[in-house]
């Protein structure tokens, strides 16, 4: 299995202060797809970890559009600092 770097854009000082913030689980969210997505690559047929794969993208997009909706600066900058693509408004 390869093992990925996953991003720590929040200090370890605020980790601790802000684990309920909607950026830091948007950040916590990003690391679990990305370590699911290569435990994926390895393991085409593992239907549950495809399906939690999915969940856990359904709830990252909810927290993305909860954050433009109220804070447009930060979510430029989360979008930016992890490196994933703008959702796209209907």
């Amino acid at each position: 299995m390869v093992k990925k770097s996953f991003i720590s854009v929040i200090s370890h000082e605020e980790k601790e202060e802000n684990r309920g913030s909607v950026a830091f689980q948007i950040l916590s969210l990003t690391n679990r797809i990305r370590k699911l997505s290569s435990h994926l690559e390895l393991h085409r047929k593992d239907y549950l970890s495809q399906r939690g794969l999915r969940k856990i993208l359904g709830k990252r997009q909810r927290m993305l559009s909860y954050l433009s909706k109220n804070n447009k600066i930060r979510y430029k900058e989360l979008i930016n600092q992890l490196d994933i693509r703008e959702s796209k408004t209907r």
